[in-house]
């Protein structure tokens, strides 16, 4: 099998606008490919990029596709780890698009198994159930949203904070008192604070039962997480310092964290990921698999990996409910409240509408 060419869809998705700690997203900044092969198939992967997290646009995503596409033309989309070893020679970081191009491959290369991406993998179906998020707002607001998700069936709330401490903790405060203390409550400060705020945040959040906080400070600020856990008993999960296998050794080693976020677009996608969360095994730290802005496509290829990483016990799948105006997939991840799946179809199991994407601009590499 060669590949023959590259489809580049630029992907924009209008949302509801998102508020977290370090800006706010109007539309979902995401890249669609198909890889073509010389028998007749292809291969569908998809990223979002969060230039605030990542430092990726949608543009810049783009831009590396075509370049992306090239490299790969005529060469053999079964050999994952020497076509992702071309990406990284070829360019440090941008694991964004990257995740796209591996996420493609793995679609190709269960298709051409004739299996279900997460069988070819060796993994096997079990129960997911997503968290759903509530963006940055007053804290009456906030309260809102909260109760409104736990009316309609939310099992678990994930709440973005990462402002003022004080205030953080009367938003936490007003959104306890209209759902209770019953449902796990989590939090992601999304880099917001400092450590005298992250401090004063959490130990002024102690009374409200929190599940955990996700990245509480600036990745460069990695050398107090182990001083920040000691002097809460609320569990720091590791985000955005963590981006590969050698970002989670060396904050595990350091008991810089209780949990690791993994995300497909931040490391590159699923090669990358299950190393990830193997370092994390190793070190008795349970994962979470997240995600920025993306549509069911990558979030079906997110619920595969879920079912083939036994280290991943917390699941933030709600990318899609949190604001997409227009739902442009085919097949995919089924939804039945919260609780998450995917069928036995080959390979990811999705694809983009045509009429969608015949709205969209589009590149062909080949």
């Amino acid at each position: 099998m060669k590949i023959i060419s590259v489809e580049i869809f630029r992907l924009s998705i209008p949302m509801e606008p998102f508020v977290i700690a370090t800006g706010t997203m109007s539309f979902a900044q995401n890249v669609f490919i198909r890889v073509h092969t010389d028998v007749g198939m292809y291969g569908v992967g998809e990223c979002s990029a969060f230039p605030m997290i990542v430092g990726e646009t949608q543009d810049t995503c783009l831009a590396l596709a075509k370049d992306f596409a090239r490299l790969w033309k005529g060469k053999d989309p079964l050999a994952i780890v020497d076509r992702m070893s071309e990406l990284n020679h070829y360019v440090a970081g941008n694991m964004t698009i990257k995740s796209a191009f591996d996420m493609a491959l793995y679609d190709l290369a269960a298709k051409d198994a004739a299996l279900p991406l997460y069988k070819f993998l060796g993994g096997e179906k079990k129960e997911i159930v997503t968290d759903i998020t509530v963006g940055i707002g007053e804290p009456e607001v906030m309260a809102e949203k909260a109760l409104y998700f736990k009316e309609r069936g939310a099992e678990v709330l994930k709440v973005k904070l990462g402002k003022h401490p004080k205030e953080d903790v009367m938003r936490i405060r007003a959104i306890r008192r209209v759902v209770g203390f019953d449902i796990p409550l989590r939090i992601d400060a999304n880099q917001g604070w400092t450590f005298d705020e992250a401090l004063e945040a959490l130990q002024g959040l102690e009374p409200f039962k929190i599940q955990f906080c996700e990245q509480p400070m600036r990745a460069y600020n990695d050398h107090l997480l182990a001083e920040l856990r000691s002097q809460t008993i609320i569990p720091i999960m590791a985000d955005e310092s963590v981006y590969s296998h050698r970002d989670a050794e060396r904050i595990c080693r350091n008991d810089g964290c209780d949990y690791i976020n993994i995300k497909l677009a931040k490391s590159g996608g699923i090669t990358e990921a299950m190393k990830i969360q193997q370092v994390a095994s190793d070190y008795k730290v349970p994962c979470m698999i997240g995600g920025m802005l993306e549509s069911r496509l990558a979030l079906s290829a997110k619920v595969h990996f879920a079912y083939v990483a036994k280290n991943v016990k917390f699941y933030d799948l709600d990318t899609c409910m949190i604001g997409h105006l227009e739902d442009p997939v085919l097949g995919g991840v089924h939804f039945n409240g919260y609780h998450v799946s995917v069928s036995d179809g080959i390979g990811i199991g999705a694809d983009i509408r045509p009429e969608f994407l015949d709205q969209c601009e589009r590149w062909i590499i080949g």
